[in-house]
């Protein structure tokens, strides 16, 4: 349980790095070499470096990107700073020396921080050993108390001349509100001033801690900590925490048996790592202040920790898992203008992409190298050697499992393409795959080999071709037809790609106009589409056929003919339209598909601005490569970015059991429930913020899923906080509740953070699935997912199995069937009790004739019988159906228990009834005595001595007796 035992514990830092070691910096631009210390401090926040003037800079590990060394780190350019480090001597061993460490808050805007050590290797150890800091889990997941604790680190190593930590640092670091600042300081005896500075043996864990209790109060832990700790005590015993772990803090749908809840001496740990006071810890007691630094710890993570490791199996079929994508992965801004760049290939292959796209086109002379760019627009150029060498050297730095380098080939020069084969060959080596496995030929009906399978493997996307000589360049929309051959089949096509059912002479007729170089209004037409260029495609020539193996292009023509054809390595691209099309119109048959192969989605041409679609939709029909521009930090890209991080990074998450198996039929747009997956009910309350923004703003936060079409689609939104207080608002709102979930291992839940005025401020997107219920802080993240330090969410979530309200009931007594039942048995007993108060025979047989003898009745003479019987026959039926009123009470039907709010309300609403019928039924009981008295008189013989006159006058007086 992760409550007692956290999955992951933080990166270990090696000792040679905090130790530190000389290098010099140098900067291009400045053309400044200076000598400096570099160093990473003890917990691994921060890489540092000082210079000999004592001045320090900060980089946060979480900023850095990459780290370079060797040929990849970034070489001086100035001949002054060539001089500097002897560069053109020819027995130079500068490369053996070299550091680069790229940082930025995003993919495009990087900074290069350049280093030269004194000794050879140096550059490549720190390299390595500082990258794998940047990739542990927890560098971007950590805990609260982690960032918080990053405060403290930062404050005591920026030091002045003096030593001691100067006051106006806390107010750089704590921008939103000085006086509160100020007050904070002054709470724990510290100085205020702005020229003040503080000792920093004064200024310890301890009084950080209570710095920050008196600067953000926690009054709504305060409450939570109320509701569980000892009547008229202060504090918490190890009892009551376990409890409130057991009860709050664990998920309710976990098995007792196979997880078992927390006990008293498991916890009994938690007070003694939490518990600020020394004689608290003694008594095995835990105070308001403990509580809350028990909830800041990593065993309290939002995050199932074990998901952010590589979880999943990786031996199924590559068409089994989606796959991190790129779109135009060179393009730093828009797609009409803009630069492009090869170090954006680095950057999405860091960021855990496993498939980029190259737009390749012929290279001028001289040189006639190829080039990549996006055709007939006004984005610059890069060669094509650039990005192959930058996607060689990043391809495995974050995943091992195989990456797919998506071919849009326009290069109609055979001796061009040649050359395109030829980088490919010699930058890649051993990565490369050039032929299919052994045991996966590329036949009908045989899978795909898995990501284990092809660890460490680079594969080849481009139209794949037979050739018996040299072959005039072909067109056709979308990739070749999906009817095309095998690659085994017989080459007796000539121009066509093999195997193509039909050619057309118009299309014969495009390939001659685009031999020579012109285009026609077709073209021009086509380029304006949403399809873009990808529909001026060339055939390939054999020497990049020859590298094209289970990634094979196609153009599709229907669900029915690629079932027919059943060929797992024929891959089909899609328009954000013409999929969203298909989708709507053959939803089920497009999950099938993607069971047995793969199938690409990119965004529409129109989108010249690199705005993204929202991915989640096709994911719901199991599309493996679905093409984001990486450049666009929107929506759509942080909910990319967001899922990938899972699975230990590696690019690849395994689909759901029913998007996999031929077996099963999935349709994803089901609104009812899906077979046998259990579909769950979340609660989200939104408690408090801390230090949400560095100005005092109104804040409020809004909630959202996406998942399967059926699922809760309603947005949720806080009010605005009270008040302009950024550092501790509370919003006490009831809870937002998504009801049914149809499959939580599609759906992701989004909480943003927003200042008055729609400003972004900070947010979180996670995967329901790697959700922890209970009380969490929720540390966010900027628009890039760039962790940020202070700006946190404080939150109460719950999970549950959806249970329909037909059935609410059973679940409730199956669950505790003894609860139930004696709880049932109460209410009837209840009830009973509640209808016993009334007489249960109001008319007793024969009170109207003979139950009055005590009263001086006599018998009721034989004229008269008859009518007697009659009557106590009619007043037998009145008092039946008296009781019948009185003892059967109206019964509240399903629908109207749903409408009321709790037990409590129901039982007074009952009780209330219960009383009504009681004075209905005594009301009615006297009715009916006073009109049997009234048909009695009526019946007796006139006359002032009859016995009948005595009768009467005798039940006269005791009727008034009575």
């Amino acid at each position: 349980m992760s409550l007692l035992n956290p999955v992951l514990l933080p990166a270990k830092v090696k000792a040679y790095l905090s130790q530190g070691e000389r290098f010099i910096k140098w900067d291009d631009e400045t053309t400044i070499a200076s000598p400096v210390i570099l160093r990473v401090d003890p917990k691994g926040y921060y890489l540092y470096w000082t210079y000999q003037s004592k001045e320090i800079e900060f980089l946060d590990i979480t900023s850095i990107r990459d780290t370079r060394f060797g040929k990849f780190a970034k070489i001086p350019k100035s001949q002054k700073l060539r001089d500097v480090f002897n560069m053109d001597f020819p027995e130079n061993n500068f490369l053996l020396k070299t550091l680069t460490v790229v940082s930025g808050p995003d993919m495009v805007d990087l900074t290069f921080h350049n280093f030269v050590s004194y000794k050879e290797n140096v550059g490549q150890n720190w390299a390595e050993d500082v990258l794998a800091l940047v990739k542990h889990p927890l560098t971007a997941n950590a805990s609260r108390s982690t960032f918080l604790d990053k405060i403290l680190v930062k404050l005591k190593m920026q030091l002045n001349p003096e030593g001691k930590i100067p006051v106006k640092n806390f107010f750089q670091m704590f921008p939103a509100d000085r006086k509160r600042v100020e007050a904070a300081l002054s709470s724990c005896h510290l100085p205020k001033g702005k020229n003040d500075a503080i000792n920093p043996e004064d200024f310890p864990e301890s009084v950080y801690k209570s710095f920050l209790m008196s600067l953000c109060p926690r009054p709504e832990i305060d409450e939570i900590f109320t509701s569980y700790h000892a009547k008229a005590k202060p504090y918490m015993t190890k009892e009551h925490l376990t409890k409130f772990i057991n009860q709050k803090q664990r998920d309710s749908r976990l098995n007792s048996l196979l997880f078992p809840p927390a006990r008293p001496d498991q916890v009994r740990g938690l007070i003694d790592k939490y518990e600020p006071s020394a004689i608290n810890v003694q008594r095995g007691q835990l105070s308001p202040e403990g509580m809350v630094w028990f909830l800041c710890g990593p065993e309290n993570s939002v995050l199932a920790q074990d998901k952010l490791l590589l979880y999943q199996d990786m031996t199924q079929p590559l068409n089994h898992y989606f796959i991190n994508s790129s779109h135009n992965t060179y393009l730093t801004a828009g797609q009409f203008s803009g630069l492009s760049s090869a170090e954006m290939y680095r950057q999405v292959l860091l960021a855990g992409c496993r498939c980029v796209e190259l737009d390749c086109w012929k290279g001028r002379p001289p040189d006639e190298e190829p080039i990549i760019t996006h055709g007939f627009t006004m984005t610059t150029d890069i060669y094509f050697k650039e990005a192959i060498e930058a996607i060689a050297e990043s391809a495995f730095k974050t995943s091992p499992y195989p990456v797919i380098l998506s071919f849009e080939n326009h290069v109609d020069s055979p001796r061009q393409q040649a050359k395109m084969a030829e980088y490919c060959r010699t930058m890649f080596g051993d990565m490369l795959l050039t032929e299919p496995l052994e045991k996966f030929p590329l036949k009908p009906g045989i899978p795909l080999p898995s990501p284990e399978d092809l660890r460490g493997k680079i594969l080849i996307k481009n139209k794949k071709n037979q050739f018996s000589g040299p072959a005039s360049p072909s067109k056709e929309p979308g990739g070749e037809a999906e009817g095309d051959c095998p690659p085994s089949a017989s080459v007796g096509e000539g121009t066509a790609w093999a195997g193509e059912e039909g050619t057309e002479p118009e299309e014969e007729e495009v390939e001659e106009e685009e031999e020579s170089g012109s285009l026609n209004e077709e073209e021009i037409k086509k380029m304006q589409s949403d399809e873009g260029t990808a529909g001026l495609e060339v055939t390939a020539y054999e020497e990049m056929s020859s590298l094209v193996n289970y990634i094979q292009p196609t153009k599709f023509i229907s669900f029915e003919f690629s079932a027919q054809k059943n060929r797992s390595y024929v891959i089909s691209s899609f328009t954000e339209l013409k999929a969203y099309d298909l989708l709507s119109k053959a939803s089920v048959q497009f999950v099938d598909y993607n069971k047995r192969q793969m199938s690409r989605i990119y965004p529409k041409g129109t989108r010249m601005d690199s705005s993204n679609y929202m991915p989640q939709m096709f994911w719901n029909a199991g599309c493996q490569m679905v093409a984001l521009n990486f450049q666009t930090m929107d929506l759509p890209m942080q909910q990319n970015m967001a899922l990938f991080e899972f699975n230990g990074q590696s690019g690849y998450l395994l689909k759901h059991e029913f998007m996999r198996r031929p077996d099963k039929q999935f349709n994803p747009f089901s609104v009812d429930r899906i077979d046998v997956v259990v579909a769950t009910t979340l609660s989200i309350t939104v408690i408090s913020g801390q230090f949400l923004s560095e100005r005092s703003v109104r804040t409020y936060v809004e909630v959202e899923l996406f998942g399967l079409p059926g699922d809760p689609k309603r947005r949720y939104r806080t009010k605005l906080s009270p008040s302009a207080n950024s550092i501790n608002p509370v919003w006490k709102e009831e809870p937002f509740v998504f009801e049914k979930i149809l499959m939580p291992e599609l759906a992701s839940l989004r909480v943003a953070v927003m200042e008055e005025g729609n400003r972004f401020l900070g947010h979180r997107i996670i995967p329901i699935n790697a959700l922890n219920s209970g009380y969490h802080h929720l540390c966010l993240h900027s628009e890039s997912n760039m962790p940020l330090t202070m700006p946190a969410l404080f939150v109460f979530l719950e999970m549950k199995d959806y249970v329909p309200d037909t059935w609410a009931d059973l679940t409730v007594a199956l669950a505790n069937p003894i609860k139930f039942f004696s709880a049932h048995d109460k209410k009837s007993v209840k009830l009973k009790e509640a209808i016993g108060g009334l007489p249960e025979k109001p008319f007793p047989p024969g009170s109207l004739v003979a139950g009055h003898v005590n009263g001086a009745l006599a018998p009721l003479s034989n004229g008269s019988a008859a009518h007697a019987v009659a009557l106590a026959a009619a007043g037998a039926r009145a008092r039946e159906e008296a009781v019948k009123e009185a003892a059967e009470p109206r019964t509240a039907s399903l629908e109207e228990l749903r409408e009321l709010k709790g037990v409590v309300k129901l039982q007074r609403r009952h009780e209330k009834e219960l009383r009504d019928l009681e004075r209905r039924g005594a009301r009615r009981w006297e009715e009916l005595l006073q009109r049997g008295a009234a048909q009695l008189a009526e019946l007796g013989p006139p006359g002032p001595g009859g016995c009948g006159g005595r009768r009467l006058g005798a039940s006269k007086g005791s009727r008034k007796k009575r």
